[in-house]
């Protein structure tokens, strides 16, 4: 924990592994020393906070945890202060759930507010599903959107998949999105139908898991793929 010396905390945005099974290596030893040195953090959930805490630092003491809760049911007006421990000298974590804090995250709206106050922000190294399913794919990597949730709305989403492919082959731009793990199976189904059967698509699950599946085909061609992706994280990705 830093000691009160007059300057402010830094903020330190530390990745997470990707689900529950990866082993530990896919995070740099920089993860667990900076876990083992902050007693503050900003969580989505602070029971899976903890379990990861734990596992990354056996040692630490629980108790001396306080652990500022950030999801979508937080009030905005409450955010600011969760980085009152900096103005009082001390380092804040931010954790996500998977991944990379302020990526498809909400560490972002703290990110902002640490901008604002003029406090460091420091990022560290680990995995983005994102970045990954991006180097697996083949496509682009050079010029790539990420494009978040797709509209729930059956024709809505259908116009802003047209529309993604439109933007891939007049950019020659990777389009990335994602989708809630529930619905993985219904979007791969309607990208199928609705991409030109020319254009590649790239399905990224569980990746660093045990059962990671990364596979890129035109649409036509996955009409021949059975693969079930339901309730597993996925990295949608087209290019035209």
């Amino acid at each position: 924990m830093s000691t009160q010396n007059g300057k402010s905390g830094k903020v330190y945005l530390i990745p997470t592994t990707l689900g529950e099974m990866p082993p530990l290596e896919v995070l740099p030893i920089s993860i667990k020393q900076t876990i083992e040195k902050l007693d503050y953090y900003v969580v989505e959930n602070e029971k899976t906070a903890r379990r990861f805490i734990k596992k990354i630092s056996p040692r630490k003491s629980q108790p001396s945890l306080k652990l500022f809760v950030l999801n979508k049911f937080t009030e905005a007006t409450d955010i600011p202060s969760f980085l009152n421990p900096c103005l009082d000298g001390f380092d804040v974590g931010i954790l996500s759930e998977a991944g990379c804090p302020g990526i498809a995250d909400p560490g972002a709206a703290v990110v902002k507010i640490a901008h604002d106050k003029n406090i460091q922000v420091i990022p560290l190294v680990g995995p983005s599903s994102i970045l990954l399913a991006l180097m697996a794919s083949g496509m682009n990597g050079q010029n790539f959107a990420f494009n978040g949730y797709l509209p729930i709305d059956s024709s809505d989403r259908k116009k802003y998949i047209k529309n993604l492919e439109r933007k891939s082959k007049e950019d020659s731009q990777s389009q990335v999105f994602i989708e809630t793990p529930y619905r993985n199976n219904k979007m791969l189904e309607e990208l199928i139908k609705t991409l030109a059967p020319s254009t590649r698509i790239c399905v990224a699950a569980d990746i660093t898991l045990p059962t990671e599946y990364i596979k890129t085909k035109t649409a036509i061609n996955w009409k021949r793929e059975n693969v079930d992706l339901h309730k597993r994280p996925a990295i949608f990705i087209i290019q035209a």
